[in-house]
């Protein structure tokens, strides 16, 4: 037998597949309902869904220009105007993505040296941990812990995180998997550091329309100072339902525009075109449809909170995004990955085990997450047969 020594590069060899397709793969092979990964099962607008349709029939199938059609650069500069009063030059200040997690990965890939240093707030999405790894650079984790109800962070932590090699912070707002929307007092307290230490922020906005309880997602760059030293990213994804078109953006003085151009036009050079001309006519035309979805999110959060402290879990109620946070000690268990793993031969239900999200596993062991972006029928089936937990 010919022996093979492992061929992965040392700097990826601590992350393997990711957690959402392993649990994913879980829920297909037990026949569980999958409260894991963060996909709705409804689709988007029909309108929009009806446009990809007509650029695809219509020829609109080859490379579009690197930096995105133009017809969406103009949209997503139209809406940070119109929503948040921020300018960006379409032709030289936005530019689109296959999805926002390709964003932020060349973001940091542009403009993180090796051996420089990535804040990032824990729990985190899993992509920036190997994101950074593949940067060369250094991560260093910020805990978001509950605090009268919500995760925040201690701003005595974020500053002591700060060292001489630090050169981007990743901000998360409203934040996966905790479900916070960061308040402006928390937003200034990351500005301030930024300005006083000259860093870069990355900011990742792709659950900026999904807030709940008046809870309002205030963009870094709107901040003074921040806009000349934020790089926005956000997505078509969760606004509109359409998860696996793989379209975003991002909004930053064109030096970091074209940084990120540089890094992301070798890695897949332009975004599908069809859905591109689909997001454009969805910024445009379909906000009332994201308003409604916002408010069916909202009472599928309550759905599942209710159900979930019905089976004797600790919920903490999120802010926004797709995601409920619950601790599982009140039912006798203390490890996440390990109830996870059983769940769904236990009783059914995939959920995502939090402690994968943290660099302090210990920090996040005793939470699991669950996403309520699905049908009310299946959150109901899902908690009934979680109630089996007890």
């Amino acid at each position: 037998m010919v022996h093979v020594t492992e061929p992965l590069v040392p700097r990826m060899q601590e992350f393997g597949t990711t957690i959402f397709a392993e649990m994913s793969a879980l829920a297909v092979r037990t026949g569980s309902i999958n409260l894991g990964q963060g996909f709705p099962d409804t689709d988007g607008p029909p309108r929009m869904l009806e446009t990809a349709v007509e650029a695809i029939r219509s020829g609109g199938n080859q490379y579009p220009p690197g930096p995105g059609l133009p017809e969406l650069r103009r949209a997503v500069a139209a809406q940070r105007r119109g929503r948040y009063g921020l300018d960006y030059d379409p032709d030289t200040e936005v530019y689109i993505t296959v999805g926002a997690t390709e964003g932020i990965a060349a973001g940091v890939l542009a403009l993180a040296n090796p051996g420089d240093e990535v804040i990032v707030f824990e729990p985190y999405y899993d992509s920036y941990a190997a994101t950074i790894a593949l940067a060369g650079a250094v991560r260093r984790p910020v805990t978001l812990r509950p605090d009268g109800g919500r995760f925040t962070f201690d701003p005595d932590e974020l500053r002591a995180a700060v060292g001489p090699r630090t050169r981007l912070i990743l901000v998360n707002s409203p934040h996966n998997p905790t479900g916070t929307v960061f308040t402006r007092a928390e937003l200034e307290a990351i500005a301030a550091l930024c300005r006083e230490h000259d860093l870069i922020a990355i900011t990742d906005e792709v659950y900026e329309y999904l807030t709940f309880d008046g809870a309002e997602h205030i963009p870094l760059a709107t901040l003074d100072g921040m806009r000349e030293r934020t790089v926005a990213v956000s997505s078509a994804g969760k606004t509109f339902s359409v998860t696996g078109w793989k379209t975003g953006w991002v909004s930053a003085p064109a030096p970091y525009v074209r940084a990120v151009q540089t890094v992301k036009q070798f890695m897949t050079y332009t975004a599908g075109g069809p859905w591109q001309r689909a997001v454009a006519y969805a910024l445009e035309n379909e906000l009332d449809w994201v308003a409604r979805l916002r408010d069916s999110l909202q009472a599928k959060r309550d759905r599942l909170v209710a159900g979930l402290e019905a089976a004797g879990l600790a919920a903490v109620r999120p802010q926004g995004t797709y995601f409920v946070q619950a601790d599982i000690r009140p039912l006798g268990f203390t490890d996440g990955m390990e109830l996870a793993l059983a769940l769904p031969e236990k009783v059914g239900v995939v959920a995502i085990p939090a402690q994968v999200f943290y660099d302090d596993a210990a920090a996040g062991a005793h939470f699991v997450r669950f996403a309520f972006c699905k049908k009310d029928e299946v959150i109901d089936e899902a908690v009934e047969r979680l109630r089996g937990l007890g």
